[in-house]
């Protein structure tokens, strides 16, 4: 029998066939002009879909960045300014300590409902309610400024706080859905650097608008502005996704995200796929990792003011630039360790590395900073931040090379709820060991912490689902030789994911 009786008797002049597999190349390049869904079939064989990159991915990651960089400066925007809003408001320490940890308890009650509303409705929906939460929030907060409004204010807090559940989970998702398999870690990167850069600008702005004044009425305006400000940004970033935000390419970017897309929704169970999760031992271990060092992070971020201001008293503004140095270098990180990883796919050995010079950085910082010299301080600060922070992006990509196929929002919920567990408990605790003992005893705690999530980082299997599901998809595609006839259609092998 000859090849095309096969093949199913296929019969095609020269011309259609030509134009099939000129098309055919163009898919394998990633332009096809097919539209989505039509799949190569020959004899009943189901061959490569078709794959694009469109250059609105770029828009999609910036403008994700940017409302989730407004949503983190508020963060921190009373911590950093501890001791100037327990003035205007008369409250205690750790109360303004709480509008840092609202972030992180709101997250853990709502993570998982939020998570399944976006494995339904998808990325628009999702960044809709993200950023009319994150801007109802700043108007709230535009009408606190006064000493006896200290609830509304904390109520504005809450409704940004809420409004992150909707954004933590969202770069890996983006990256996968939108990008290419050598591009995904360098977008999930980012996503992530919204973020850190949102944390920087709230360690460096507020103590420059809201300078430590006794006048009340002064205060009053400088912090009035200060939330105006954010109200404006929240606001036209609201209109801009609204607008603008798509919810998926037309053509997958990926075979990976042609297989998943292919799945029914009503075969997509979320109580099924957070059990499979939950079996995943190296899964387990790195959910256990990621929070132990994030969480160490977010309780450096939240008490920064008050261990500065302990050994250098009066030095709000440089307590605020230690806090962008420490995030900015770990923005330089985050993209380093982004690059690094869509060049050489080494995720384990990448993250074991970059935590084990997280801890480091922290031994180094916890020793320098009573020596007197706020010149070390930014160092020691800039080397921990370098890699605590540039370590985030690499446990959402890590995790979903662990968890492929299972959504990538489940497996970064599943990350952060762990890191606002850990947040809480350790800034609680380093705060409460700050006042009893100071900061050396404070900062050896985390250092504990990080040692033994190094040990367990070490233990953690490296079984990369996702790129063994496009390696798979490569070597199913045909040989593009120059040599072969055009008569013939190409062969199509099916590819078992």
């Amino acid at each position: 029998m000859s090849e095309k009786e096969a093949l199913g008797d296929t019969t095609l002049n020269g011309d259609q066939t030509k134009a099939d597999f000129e098309n055919h190349v163009k898919q394998d390049a990633g332009d096809s002009e097919k539209p989505p869904g039509d799949q190569c079939e020959i004899g009943g064989h189901e061959g490569q879909r078709p794959t694009r990159l469109y250059k609105r991915r770029w828009l999609i990651v910036l403008l994700f960045s940017s409302y989730s960089l407004c949503n983190s400066f508020q963060w921190i925007q009373y911590g950093i300014i501890n001791n100037i809003f327990m003035n205007f408001y008369n409250v205690d320490a750790f109360t303004i300590d709480w509008m840092s940890m609202i972030y992180m308890l709101t997250y853990i009650p709502f993570i998982f409902p939020v998570t399944w509303l976006l494995d339904k409705k998808g990325l628009r929906v999702i960044a809709l309610v993200a950023t009319a939460l994150n801007c109802a929030g700043t108007w709230i907060k535009v009408a606190s400024v006064r000493p006896n409004l200290f609830a509304v204010t904390f109520l504005g807090q809450f409704c940004c706080s809420f409004a992150q559940v909707f954004i933590l989970g969202m770069p890996s998702r983006i990256a996968s859905v939108w990008f290419g398999s050598e591009e995904v870690s360098t977008a999930c990167s980012i996503g992530v650097f919204g973020n850190q850069l949102g944390i920087a600008i709230g360690f460096l702005v507020p103590p420059i608008l809201v300078p430590n004044v006794d006048d009340m009425d002064e205060l009053a305006n400088h912090i009035r502005v200060m939330f105006y400000m954010t109200a404006g940004v929240a606001t036209l970033l609201f209109i801009l996704v609204v607008f603008v935000f798509q919810e998926r390419p037309e053509l997958p970017p990926t075979q990976a995200q042609a297989t998943a897309r292919l799945i029914p929704p009503e075969q997509y169970s979320y109580t099924a796929s957070i059990l499979r999760l939950l079996r995943n031992k190296p899964f387990i271990l790195l959910i256990i990792t990621y929070g132990l060092n994030v969480g160490c992070f977010y309780a450096v971020g939240t008490l920064l003011n008050r261990m500065i201001i302990m050994h250098y008293p009066g030095e709000e503004v440089n307590a605020g630039r230690i806090g962008l140095t420490i995030v900015i270098a770990g923005m330089v990180g985050s993209l380093i360790c982004g690059i690094w990883l869509d060049k050489t796919k080494t995720y384990k050995q990448t993250t074991l590395a970059v935590y084990f010079m997280s801890l480091v950085g922290m031994v180094v910082y916890a020793s320098t900073l009573s020596l007197g010299h706020l010149w070390v301080v930014f160092i020691t600060a800039g080397a921990l931040g370098f890699f605590m922070t540039g370590y985030l992006p690499l446990g959402f990509e890590f995790a979903v090379e662990l968890t492929y196929p299972e959504s990538e929002g489940t497996s970064s919920g599943l990350l952060n709820c762990s890191a606002q567990v850990f947040g809480i408990i350790f800034t609680i605790c380093q705060g409460k060991i700050i006042d009893s003992f100071g900061t050396l005893a404070g900062n050896i705690f985390l250092c504990v912490f990080l040692l033994i999530g190094t040990v367990l980082t070490g233990l953690i299997k490296s079984d990369l689902r996702r790129q063994n599901a496009n390696k798979l998809a490569k070597a199913a595609e045909p040989s593009d030789c120059p040599n072969e006839s055009l008569v013939e259609p190409p062969v199509i092998i099916e590819a078992k994911l």
